[in-house]
């Protein structure tokens, strides 16, 4: 009882010279010292020494409590629950260090103060070397905009797929995090697509400048450019290859069919899904992509009617996670009467046409939007609307 008594004073004395060494000493052999009963303490006991060191910690001055939070924040063995009273400190300057760079805090540490504390400490957070999906899933969705652009540039966070899709739907108005999240190197490719698809026009410019070996791909037509870095991507790809690979295989013993892509689309899986699709409607890889990826489920029922697909395939089609559509039963059935009325020689003659166009050296039209001829063909009985790519 002395010496805790005597470690309380010395912590709470800001007057003797090098105050700072040794209120961090006398913070540290108070750790211990709980430390080394540990393993007789209850789970409400742990929780009891971590108050005391949170109280302890809160009656240091604010310049002081800034200077050991620094440098407990780089020590590999500092007491956990020292840093974590840090780490829950409410002042940013306290508390930053020690979330930004400790290794001694624990996932559910980081979890709580995640999930929590202020949008400073998400800041702090977002800055840590390595950061876990689930932490990152958190900071994406409690997080203010230099949060997330914080957590995009940073290559050691680690981004679950529905994060991903969540950053590429906030970067259709965002240029900057638009830029952040397409640059990374780990983004799957069907999102990276996705983004192409759905940020404008300034941010998908910005994305080719920051890789020069596009540079030559610019003609002017932001389509152009997109299917030029897709291509990059895609040769770059390991599931692309490996799937392309087994297409092709199939193809050769002339036993791909409609089943395939049904099969691939069940299984969210992207890259076969598009590769058997363009394969079967005998069109661009890109175009199938770009069908798959749109929230529009007119654009991939033209894919899938000039591949020969039935309803049952469409509607797997229609509910890969990928576009993320959220079709209602309301949504399918409407899509299954334009489905069914749509006859597989307009759907070909669309795909002729927008090839045509793809192909003509003309001045570029908007990006990713093919309208239907003047054509009777090609009335709103056929089609549900302007098909765009």
């Amino acid at each position: 009882m002395t010496t805790f008594t005597s470690l309380i004073s010395e912590i709470q004395d800001p007057t003797a010279s090098g105050s700072t060494k040794r209120q961090l000493r006398a913070l540290t052999r108070l750790a211990d010292l709980f430390v080394a009963g540990s393993g007789g303490y209850s789970e409400q006991q742990i929780q009891l020494f971590d108050e005391v060191f949170k109280t302890l910690v809160a009656v240091i001055e604010l310049k002081t409590r800034a200077k050991l939070a620094r440098r407990v924040a780089t020590d590999p063995n500092a007491p956990a629950a020292l840093v974590r009273a840090f780490a829950y400190d409410d002042v940013i300057a306290v508390a930053a260090p020690v979330l930004s760079q400790s290794t001694v805090l624990s996932e559910a540490d980081l979890v709580v103060s995640a999930s929590t504390q202020s949008q400073g400490h998400l800041y702090a957070i977002a800055q840590r070397q390595t950061i876990s999906e689930v932490i990152t899933k958190i900071l994406i969705e409690r997080g203010e905009p230099i949060v997330v652009h914080t957590v995009a540039k940073n290559a050691g966070a680690s981004i679950s797929d529905d994060s991903f899709r969540e950053l590429v739907a906030r970067s259709g108005d965002d240029s900057e995090l638009a830029l952040h999240v397409g640059t990374r190197r780990d983004i799957p490719r069907h999102h990276f697509l996705k983004l192409l698809e759905t940020a404008s026009a300034a941010a998908c410019s910005k994305i080719v400048a920051a890789n020069p070996k596009f540079a030559d791909a610019v003609r002017g037509a932001v389509t152009e450019v997109v299917d030029d870095i897709n291509l990059e991507v895609r040769n770059k790809s390991a599931d692309h290859a490996k799937a392309k690979k087994k297409v092709r295989r199939l193809k050769y013993w002339k036993e791909l069919g409609e089943a395939d892509v049904h099969a691939a689309a069940r299984a969210q899986n992207f890259e076969k899904t598009v590769i058997a699709l363009s394969v079967l409607a005998r069109c661009p890889i890109e175009i199938a992509e770009r069908a798959v990826l749109n929230e529009n489920p007119g654009v991939v029922q033209v894919i899938a009617k000039a591949a020969g697909c039935s309803w049952a395939t469409v509607k797997s089609l229609l509910l890969m996670g990928v576009a993320d559509r959220r079709m209602s039963k309301m949504d399918l059935d409407r899509a299954r009467e334009n489905f069914e009325r749509l006859e597989t020689r307009t759907a070909k003659r669309v795909l002729e046409f927008y090839d045509e166009r793809r192909n003509a050296p003309t001045v570029a039209s908007p990006p990713f939007a093919l309208r239907a001829p003047a054509d009777p063909e090609f009335s709103q009985d056929k089609l549900t609307d302007a098909v765009p790519f």
